[in-house]
């Protein structure tokens, strides 16, 4: 994909938030670039194969509302639809779909090349030029630069990534995936204030290891709700998902782990 030396608006980082940013300036006729680290991760669904659930669902359809991408997208790579609170009132039913986390990244990128005025580039931000508080271009890995009249950062977990798994740590903006290293020092620079944010994965469970006898089987809805007003199709073969629960025993371990994990911070 040829790539130019000057935009409208770079865009750096390929996730939900880099996709709809990128997505919204080009159709309003801006000329945008794209930049992610993996164009073939685009959107990738680390922490849970799911779009919506409480709150984050009512977000979605007002995206859709807009003409944002992530309704269309969570529907063409559903699984399963489900309306949780339903035991409650209306006004905080929530809808949820669980999504094939491969097919995701597929069908974003399918939605993210044939744009008009957006270019996809497999690089990383390292820089930004600013002069007299204005934005005049980026830095990328390679060292070239791209004009811009703005740049919007949308790098979630990566900036000077840090994995955790128990007492272990090492750098990564998400497990085996690199972390963004070099622009949070220069937006310091600038005189911005770094803090880090916090998320957590659920761990990867066998599902052959599982005794399906003890769980309890929660179907997707008989009548699906697709997330975007232009969806004319949803899916009708759902796949379940499975219920489990904690009980006192797990209660302990945990509070016990969390009294050693405080004790270890205070020393």
């Amino acid at each position: 994909m040829s790539v130019s030396s000057v935009y409208d608006i770079v865009v750096g980082g390929g996730g939900h938030a880099g996709i709809e940013a990128a997505l919204a300036a080009a159709r309003l006729g801006c000329k945008v670039l794209l930049v992610t680290q993996n164009e073939y991760a685009l959107g990738r669904m680390s922490c849970n194969p799911a779009i919506g659930g409480t709150a984050k669902g009512h977000l979605v359809r007002e995206i859709d509302a807009l003409g944002g991408e992530i309704g269309l997208l969570a529907d063409e790579t559903a699984i399963q639809y489900r309306m949780l609170n339903r035991s409650k009132g209306p006004a905080v039913w929530s809808p949820r779909s669980q999504n094939d986390r491969e097919l995701y990244t597929k069908v974003a990128r399918e939605h993210i090349l044939p744009q008009e005025n957006l270019t996809l580039l497999q690089n990383e931000v390292k820089n930004v030029i600013v002069s007299n508080n204005t934005i005049k271009a980026v830095v990328l890995q390679d060292g070239s630069e791209i004009e811009t009249k703005a740049f919007i950062l949308c790098a979630g977990t990566f900036l000077n990534g840090i994995m955790y798994t128990g007492k272990d740590t090492f750098i990564g903006g998400r497990y085996k995936e690199p972390p963004a290293k070099g622009l949070t020092e220069n937006l310091v620079k600038l005189g911005y204030i770094s803090e880090r944010l916090k998320t957590g994965t659920p761990p990867r469970i066998d599902f052959n290891s599982i005794d399906l006898s003890k769980v309890i089987i929660q179907p997707g809805d008989e009548d699906p709700t697709p997330f975007s007003y232009r969806t004319q199709k949803v899916i009708t073969d759902q796949i379940p998902c499975y219920l489990t629960a904690t009980n006192e025993i797990t209660h302990n371990i945990l509070e016990k782990v969390l009294k050693i994990h405080l004790f270890l911070l205070e020393e």
